[in-house]
């Protein structure tokens, strides 16, 4: 049933004021007006610092003050990002500090570090990006709350004129000659008010497109630093999987199969006792048949053990690998590999070790009632793409077992993303280079 007209002009007329008015779009336009002012500011202290440490420069305090000028445009491109991640909700990774032992090892690293010069860049370059958003402020939501509310300030919007014979006049708002001191004349400025404040916050977002680029470039880290601390991050993942590792084969051999090798060896002892004593054949047979369980036992242990480090039927290629996996799932799994060529060794086990992990989660968290798993190798990467169709609400982080794989992942440079919305379905997709 469709609902009555005033119910839904009310409707929008709420979601309007939602949409300029609420709280994330009063963030944002706190973030329009203060950013100019704080650019501005910045920019004149940067450029005095540079100009007065750059003409005593050939002085030590010339050097000095340089430095600390530098530093201080790092101060600002942090209080930038402080407040880009809190009123935008942009989140800008922090560049590398310099860093230098004793107060002249200090200097030396601030003046010659990448990071001071692009901060010393980004703060006399930024009053003119964020002229942008502040202008679409003034624009959209304070011409639009004058224009909205001229009926009410009518008798002060207005200015003296002084005619020729000498008389004053008052002059209100006037289009193409015709002032709007009437009522039905004052619709034309409340409907152009109505109409900036619903594009303000449109207006404000475009504007700020070049403000957020130029502090992404210059006042967070660059390619080159986030690329090394990647690296170290998993160098830091790889060492400690590796640790792991050990320590688990460690407590294997010694908790399970050194255990039964241990009964093995006592049982063959009892044997022999057994022969030599001539005792019944029944217990001598009880005991061989003890003692050849034991070593069963030792044999599957072993193999679970080698298993878990490198999986035997990845010696026949991934897709045949990946058809064993599907065919010991608990679900219905589709499978589809296209590989054209067969991907280095860490590569195939990897991309082994994530849809074994990933088909385990769907069989335990998601309630789903069938999976697909899809490899492709195409421009360079190994795509493996793991789906179900159950409950969603899957998240990188939050101590999910997605957390681990994405930390194996990037030891290789690969990259794991997931699409899990509430209700499902859930797709996760990893990309490692072959």
């Amino acid at each position: 049933m469709p609902q009555p007209m005033p119910h839904r002009v009310s409707s929008r007329l709420r979601s309007l004021a939602v949409a300029t008015f609420g709280p994330r779009a009063l963030a944002v336009l706190l973030y329009g007006v203060l950013a100019f002012p704080l650019a501005l500011a910045g920019c004149w202290l940067t450029l005095a610092g540079l100009v007065f440490g750059g003409l005593l420069s050939v002085t030590t305090p010339g050097l000095w003050l340089v430095a600390g000028t530098v530093r201080g445009a790092l101060a600002l491109g942090a209080l930038q990002r402080a407040l880009a991640r809190r009123l935008l909700g942009v989140e800008i990774e922090a560049p590398a500090l310099p860093a230098g032992k004793g107060p002249a090892g200090w200097r030396r690293a601030v003046l010659r570090d990448r990071a001071g010069r692009r901060a010393v860049g980004c703060a006399l370059a930024a009053p003119f990006t964020a002229v942008l958003p502040y202008t679409a402020v003034a624009v959209g939501y304070v011409y639009g709350v004058l224009f909205t509310l001229h009926p009410l300030l009518a008798p002060w919007n207005h200015h003296t004129v002084h005619e020729p014979d000498g008389s004053v006049r008052h002059v209100s708002l006037e289009l193409f000659g015709h002032q709007l001191d009437t009522w039905p004349r004052w619709l034309l400025p409340c409907t152009a008010g109505l109409l900036l404040l619903a594009a303000a916050p449109h207006l404000l977002r475009h504007a700020l497109t070049p403000h957020r680029a130029l502090l992404t470039a210059l006042a967070g880290a660059d390619a080159a630093d986030r690329r090394i601390r990647t690296l170290e991050e998993t160098r830091a993942h790889a060492v400690e999987d590796a640790a792991a590792t050990l320590r688990r084969i460690e407590r294997d051999l010694h908790d399970g199969t050194q255990a039964r090798l241990v009964g093995l060896a006592m049982h063959l002892t009892a044997i022999r006792e057994l022969v030599t004593a001539e005792a019944a054949p029944d217990r001598i047979l009880a005991a061989v048949d003890t003692a050849r369980g034991n070593a069963i036992q030792a044999i599957a242990d072993l193999r679970h053990l080698v298993k878990g480090i490198h999986p035997p039927a990845l010696d026949e290629g991934l897709p045949a690998a990946l058809a064993g996996l599907a065919a010991d799932s608990a679900l219905p799994v589709t499978l589809t590999t296209s590989l054209a060529t067969r991907p280095r060794p860490a590569v195939e086990s990897i991309a082994y070790f994530c849809a074994a992990e990933l088909l385990a989660n769907a069989v335990k968290h998601s309630g789903a009632s069938g999976a697909g798993v899809d490899v492709t190798v195409r421009d360079g990467l190994l795509r493996l793409r793991v789906s179900d169709d159950g409950r969603g609400g899957a998240v990188i982080g939050a101590g999910s077992g997605l957390t681990g794989l994405l930390a194996r992942v990037r030891t290789v440079d690969g990259t794991l993303t997931c699409d899990s919305p509430p209700g499902g379905p859930t797709v996760v997709t990893v990309e490692l280079p072959v």
